[in-house]
């Protein structure tokens, strides 16, 4: 359950208990194999990685710049310096604007076809599979394999993996520069950034829990008043005379969910207020330990050179802030493509025998033939036993039998739908591997008893007259 109520960037920040509890294990075989699907796309990838590297560097230039223009354009009071440090700033905000873009487009293209190998891989893999497989397996998780979470991808491609390079390298890129300027604010600059991180988190993880609570009490009152309110419920509640117990029962639910829902909002409150706080604290101690160094110690430090450290502060924030963050969606990734991976590893239960031969109009009869074929369900319920008939081309027969007998299960090992548990089952009068094999099923087929006729071929088909049996079975 997804707690409500505090923004897409906590939602995010945070892992819910069930999250947690299923976590996978990342291993090289794990990375090795996520790997491998970037591997054919190496060369954009670099690509990708030299415009995150520009991009975070240039958009660092401008706060660089001021410093230059304080310094140099209006304390010096040089008004063409001052104009031509404008136009270099602007010049490098709108290339790393643009640079952006050329990667926004690499990033999304590689996501794009990374997607589009695995779903073909997803569907040939589950095209494969026996028809037990679909009639056991949950719909809903198929159709999410093959689109949430192959869709989930693009986003880890262009989201997850792209913030990180681009957060580290501006977080990098920004340490380095304040070092240059000054080493001692730069360190009064590093130890603030602490400051304002942890107690957001503390905060953030407040609301969490709150917004859980306020979920839950939110179901509860949903669940009573489907309960009391729906036709039948209301009938019960009136027959036995429960109508103030109903609304006390809902009194108290409601009464909790105001409570937590003002607790919510107060601590949210709260949560700006420290935020503001600490925003302002870092800039206030980097002018306060620069005014000192300038006053007493040093006086090659300007005022530009603060205003450089306070800029460069500032944008250490929202990377530092990212990265902490890196392990829920490191988890949630790992997650995502691990559901995806066990799908892949499922085994094919119908396969080709090595060598097998290739079966083709001119190499068969039209025959069908169950020599000692038997079947059964997890290898304990036994449908069929040492079946054996034959069919030759142009027969038309029925197969008889009371419910549950085996009749469909006939029907569906003839084309290759199911694997038989013995022996061997061969459409079409040719030995041919592991039967049912897909060749074999690729030269039969059968028509069910409620077909969807949509297309013309099979629209022709159901409209065919059938005729009668010339023999059970």
């Amino acid at each position: 359950m997804q707690p409500r109520g505090f923004g897409g960037a906590m939602r995010r920040g945070f892992l819910t208990d069930e999250e947690k509890k299923n976590s996978p294990k990342v291993t090289k075989a794990l990375l090795t194999r996520i790997l491998s699907y970037l591997r054919p796309y190496w060369k954009q990838l670099a690509l990708v990685l030299v415009c995150l590297c520009v991009s975070s560097v240039c958009s660092l230039f401008p706060s660089i710049l001021t410093g230059k223009m304080i310094d140099d354009g209006l304390i010096g009071r040089t008004l063409g310096t001052l104009i031509r440090l404008i136009l270099i700033s602007l010049a490098l905000n709108l290339d790393s604007n643009l640079i952006g873009v050329a990667e926004s487009y690499l990033n999304n293209w590689i996501a794009q076809h990374i997607s589009y190998d695995m779903r073909n891989q997803m569907f040939r893999h589950l095209q494969r599979m026996s028809q037990r497989f679909f009639t056991t397996a949950n719909q809903g998780d198929i159709i999410t394999r093959m689109t949430s979470d192959i869709s989930g991808v693009e986003s880890v491609i262009t989201s997850t993996f792209t913030s990180i390079l681009s957060n580290s390298i501006t977080l990098v890129a920004a340490v380095i520069a304040m070092f240059r300027k000054n080493w001692i604010l730069a360190l009064v600059g590093i130890v603030v950034v602490p400051l304002f991180t942890l107690p957001t988190r503390m905060a953030g993880k407040t609301r969490w829990k709150l917004a859980g609570e306020a979920q839950e009490c939110n179901d509860e009152i949903n669940g009573i008043l489907n309960e009391t309110l729906s036709v039948s419920g209301q009938l019960l509640v009136k027959l036995f005379g429960r109508e103030k117990h109903e609304f006390d029962r809902y009194r108290e639910a409601n009464g909790r969910m105001i409570r937590l829902n003002i607790r919510e909002r107060m601590a949210g409150r709260w949560f700006f207020v420290v935020l503001n706080t600490l925003t302002n604290i870092g800039p206030m101690l980097l002018y306060l330990v620069g005014g000192i160094l300038i006053m007493r110690h040093d006086s090659s430090l300007t005022v530009g050179d603060i205003t450089v450290l306070v800029a460069l502060l500032g944008r250490m924030y929202g990377p530092v802030n990212s990265l902490l963050n890196i392990q829920v969606d490191w988890i949630r990734s790992m997650a995502m493509f691990t559901r995806i991976f066990d799908y892949f590893d499922m085994p094919a239960e119908i396969s080709d025998r090595e060598n097998a031969l290739e079966i083709t109009k001119a190499n068969t009869r039209g025959e069908v033939r169950f020599e000692h074929v038997g079947f059964s369900y997890d290898g304990e319920r036994k449908i069929l036993k040492d079946i054996n008939f034959e069919l030759r081309s142009g027969d038309c027969v029925a197969i008889v039998g009371p419910s549950g007998s085996g009749k469909s299960t006939i029907v569906n090992l003839s084309p290759g739908c199911g694997t038989p548990r013995k022996a061997g089952c061969c459409s079409t009068d040719t030995t041919c591997g592991i039967s049912p094999c897909i060749r074999c099923g690729s030269r039969s087929a059968w028509l069910p008893r409620k077909p969807t006729c949509s297309t013309a071929p099979f629209a022709k088909t159901c409209s065919t007259p059938v005729r009668t049996p010339q023999k059970p079975i």
